[in-house]
């Protein structure tokens, strides 16, 4: 037994941990939930990870990005993320991909990639919805995107849910109507709030943009929020992987995993 791993073997079994150490996961978008999501999912033994992003981090990360610290301003997040997690996993199968996605870039890195899940933490509209038309085009078994965790100032209003029943986020709700278009919302798990966004505030005049896409100002937010959503991500995705049959959803989630 690895002394590493030994805490989540003595809780889930023998069994359950060799699984999860077959197992392999994209992550798309290292934003504070995505990169959460990616530690909690390599503490637990998940042997694969493909992580996917294209951002560098920043000074307005510090707040609530788990790999954000003085020493990494201006370091890619793939390259970060993939120093830390090796630090904690040094036998652990990590491919960072340092790529803006778009329909043409999500097709190729699925078919080079294959994974038995892809988590979507995607904070662009158009990306986002690109990148899950393509997974579900790749027949990848397990599809969760995670919606808005920003201006949300209640933990306890992370919830998931098939994304054709999300409500309450406006993200969520712009992303069912593009989808809609091409076969609808149906079969994709999603994380989202419940709790209504505070309005934006007007940006500080430090605030940065993204380099890639539309400009669009800076939103505020809470670690402890976004930390939960990426939390709430990982154990929906650790529950799929130790489903009775991997690809079904148990219909009640808590007889493998606790709630969280």
């Amino acid at each position: 037994m690895s002394s590493a791993l030994e805490r989540v073997e003595l809780l889930l079994g023998t069994d359950a941990l060799e699984r999860l150490a077959q197992a392999r996961v994209m992550v798309a978008g290292l934003g504070a939930v995505g990169a959460m999501a990616a530690e909690s999912l390599a503490r637990s033994g998940v042997g694969h990870l493909v992580l996917v992003d294209f951002d560098e981090l920043r000074a307005t990360n510090l707040n609530r990005h788990p790999f954000a610290a003085q020493s990494t301003l201006g370091q890619l997040k793939v390259h970060v993320a993939a120093r830390f997690l090796r630090d904690i996993q040094p036998g652990l199968d990590l491919t960072p991909l340092p790529l803006f996605l778009d329909a043409d870039t999500a097709a190729r890195v699925l078919a080079e990639q294959p994974c038995d899940v892809l988590l979507d933490a995607i904070d662009s509209l158009h990306p986002k919805t690109e990148l899950l038309l393509a997974a579900r085009r790749a027949q990848v078994p397990f599809i969760l995107t995670c919606l808005g965790a920003a201006r949300r100032c209640e933990p306890a209003r992370i919830t998931s849910a098939d994304l054709a029943a999300s409500h309450t986020c406006p993200l969520g709700r712009l992303l069912r109507k593009r989808l809609a278009k091409h076969g609808g919302s149906a079969g994709i798990r999603c994380v989202f709030s419940t709790e209504k966004p505070t309005p934006p505030a007007a940006a500080l005049p430090t605030a940065d943009f993204y380099v890639r896409g539309r400009l669009r100002p800076p939103l505020g937010s809470l670690h402890c929020v976004t930390a939960t959503a990426g939390l709430r991500a990982a154990h929906e995705i650790l529950t799929f992987l130790l489903a009775e049959k991997n690809g079904c959803r148990p219909p009640d989630a808590s007889a493998i995993l606790p709630e969280l």
